[in-house]
């Protein structure tokens, strides 16, 4: 157990090179009302099994997370908490539910950017965005579609439209590579790189009903949509995280830390 960079009281869970923030849902809302409030630049990335599998097997990728606020998603973080440390996450911090709540909570009219999704989707999701949400402003859109050699062009399109809150939705690594290449470009109080938030926001991908999201199988529900595209990580890559996970439990030794 080590404690949050710029927070010393905040504990996280170390699990080899990645560290995930022990914050309560309220707690993780407030952390982004300051940096709204103090113009304090926060980027945040949603940890789940999948994320945690990438950064174990790729040293860059970790080294890229240690940037970031790093919240957890999912039961796989549980089973690392518990395995860890013993006890679960309070809450769970997903990108999808936790950005609404973002842009519901008290504080200042936001200047919002949208970045990424196939092209249409972040317009989409900025025409849904703008009635759910009317007193916040979409300042610009982009796809997640241009290679390296435009990303530079990219992040200073995002630094002329001067907002608030920079959502990057190009799937792990990419997104989180791009907000810490392009961060010193920014001058954005609020990163966050939310995966498949524009899509669904969109409509592009169906959201599970309330039910299976609340017993955490909405990983079940996405794997019926998309078999292809899912199919490996919800299985191949499933098995190989448990196995680094484990292996991990073992080389820490046999006594739990518990916060």
């Amino acid at each position: 157990m080590s404690e949050t960079p710029g927070n010393p009281g905040q504990a996280r869970l170390s699990v080899g090179p990645v560290e995930v923030a022990y914050l309560r849902r309220d707690e993780a809302l407030e952390a982004v009302g300051r940096a709204f409030r103090d113009r304090a630049p926060v980027r945040i990335a949603f940890c789940n099994a999948n994320t945690m599998l990438h950064a174990l097997s790729r040293p860059r990728f970790a080294e890229t997370l240690a940037g970031f606020l790093v919240l957890n998603d999912g039961l796989g973080m549980n089973l690392c908490s518990r395995l860890f440390t013993g006890r679960p996450f309070r809450d769970n911090l997903n990108g999808t539910d936790f950005t609404p709540e973002v842009l519901r909570a008290d504080g200042p009219d936001l200047r919002i950017f949208l970045l990424g999704g196939a092209p249409g989707t972040a317009e989409a999701a900025a025409a849904r965005l703008a009635v759910q949400f009317p007193r916040h402003r979409i300042v610009g859109t982009r796809d997640g579609f241009f290679g390296d050699e435009e990303a530079e062009a990219v992040a200073e399109a995002v630094a002329r439209a001067e907002p608030d809150l920079l959502l990057v939705g190009m799937g792990n690594p990419r997104q989180e590579e791009f907000i810490a290449a392009a961060a010193p470009r920014l001058s954005v109080p609020v990163v966050m790189a939310v995966g498949a938030f524009l899509d669904f926001t969109a409509g592009n991908v169906v959201r599970a009903p309330a039910v299976v999201r609340a017993v955490r199988a909405e990983w079940l529900f996405r794997l019926a949509q998309e078999p292809r595209r899912l199919g490996r990580r919800y299985t191949v890559d499933v098995v190989a995280f448990l196995w680094c996970i484990a292996l991990l439990r073992l080389k820490a030794g046999p006594a739990l830390r518990r916060a």
